[in-house]
C-alpha cells in the first residue's frame, strides 16, 4: 500500500499570468504558499484484479478506458498503472473552493502511482506530468501555478518563462515575519458555489484583448513588488498589494466577482482588513483576508455568518508518507 500527502495552497498575486497566452509574450509569475490542509491518496493492489476507485463516488471496472473519472483515468494511463488496483482519496478541505484542490489531487495521485511502480520522481516531474494531464490531455482552461506549488510546496515565487519552462524559487522569510504573516492572514468560506471552468474560459479568452492584457501586466508588476517586499522581510504593503491585485483581477472576467462577494469584501475593509481576494479563480469559495491582529476581532465579528478555516503555512510539497508490501 502507498499513501501520498499533498498540500492545498493559497495564491497571493499573479494569477492569470500563468496562461501561455500571456507568459509567451511577457514572462509571468505568482507568489503562493502551500498550507497545512492536505489531500491523501491511497493506492493498493485490488483483490479481484479489477480497478476499484473510491473518491466522491465508487467505481469498479475491468479496463482503465472504462474509468469515468477522467483525471484518474489519464493519470493511470500516463504512469502505466492501469489494472488490478484500488485508489482511495480523502481531503482535509473542500475541493472547487479556490485552494488548488484539483491539481493537488492530480499531483498526489501521480506521486502515489509512481511510488506504486517503485519509482521516486522529482517535484519537477510531478508538476510537468500534472500539467500534461490537466492542460494538454484534458484541455482544462487553467494555468500552471497550482501543479507546481502542490509539487514543490512552501512559500514560493514561481516564474513562467516565454520558452514554456518554469522557474521555482523559495521566498525566504525570518521566523518572526512568517509568524506575523500567518497570524494576519484569515480564510473564510463564503458558502457561494462556483464554476471555475466558466470563469477561467472567459478569462483565458480575454487575455488577447488589450485591456485585459494591460491588467495582467499590472498584476505581474505587483507580483514583482510583493517579491521585493517579502525578500526584504517587510509586510507593510502586503494588504495593499492584495487589494490592488483583487481590484485588477475582478476586471479579467465577468464572473470573478458578484454582488454578494463585493458586499462581503467591502464589509471586511470597513472592519479592519487591509486587503484580500477571493481565492483561486473567483466566483465564490474562500475569501482570503489580510488583517493586523489588533483588528481581527472586529473582522471576525462582521463575518460571523461565515465559517473560518484556520491554517498555517506548509513547507513541503507532495510526498509519500507510507509504503509497505515491498514498494520502493
Amino acid at each position: 500500500m502507498i499513501l501520498s500527502k499533498t498540500p492545498f495552497r493559497i495564491s497571493f498575486v499573479g494569477g492569470g499570468t500563468d496562461f501561455p497566452d500571456f507568459y509567451r509574450k511577457e514572462s509571468g509569475g505568482v507568489i503562493s504558499t502551500t498550507i497545512n490542509k492536505y489531500v491523501y491518496i491511497v493506492v493498493h493492489p485490488s483483490f479481484n484484479e479489477k480497478i476499484r476507485l473510491q473518491y466522491s463516488v465508487f467505481e469498479e471496472v475491468e479496463n482503465v478506458e472504462d474509468v469515468k473519472n477522467s483525471r484518474i483515468r489519464e493519470c493511470m494511463k500516463l504512469t502505466g498503472v492501469d489494472k488490478g488496483i484500488e485508489i482511495h482519496s480523502l481531503a482535509e478541505a473542500p475541493t472547487k473552493v479556490g485552494l488548488g484542490g484539483s491539481s493537488s489531487f492530480t499531483v498526489g495521485l501521480l506521486n502515489a502511482l509512481y511510488a506504486y511502480k517503485g519509482e521516486i520522481v522529482s517535484p519537477e516531474k510531478l508538476a510537468q506530468d500534472a500539467c500534461k494531464v490537466e492542460i494538454d490531455i484534458l484541455k482544462e482552461p487553467i494555468g500552471k501555478q497550482d501543479q507546481y506549488i502542490a509539487a514543490y510546496g512552501g512559500l514560493r515565487h514561481i516564474q513562467f518563462n516565454r520558452d514554456d519552462s518554469v522557474s521555482v524559487g523559495p521566498v525566504t522569510l525570518n521566523e518572526e515575519i512568517i509568524k506575523r504573516l500567518e497570524e494576519n492572514l484569515l480564510l473564510f468560506y463564503t458558502g457561494i458555489s462556483r464554476d471555475a471552468s466558466s470563469v477561467l474560459v472567459e478569462q483565458k479568452e480575454n487575455i488577447e484583448k488589450t485591456e485585459s492584457f494591460s491588467h495582467l501586466l499590472e498584476l505581474n508588476n505587483l507580483r514583482q513588488e510583493l517579491k521585493s517586499e517579502l525578500h526584504a522581510n517587510r509586510l507593510s504593503k502586503f494588504g495593499e498589494i492584495l487589494h490592488k491585485g483583487w481590484e485588477l483581477k475582478k476586471r479579467l472576467a465577468s464572473k470573478i466577482t458578484n454582488p454578494a462577494l463585493d458586499k462581503y469584501y467591502l464589509e471586511c475593509l470597513n472592519n479592519g482588513a487591509l486587503g484580500g481576494k477571493i481565492a483561486g479563480a473567483g466566483g465564490g469559495g474562500f475569501l482570503l483576508l489580510y488583517c493586523e491582529m489588533y483588528n481581527d476581532k472586529s473582522l471576525r465579528k462582521c463575518l460571523s455568518a461565515l465559517k473560518e478555516m484556520p491554517f498555517k503555512f506548509s513547507s513541503e510539497g507532495s510526498r509519500i508518507i507510507h509504503v509497505d508490501n515491498g514498494h520502493i
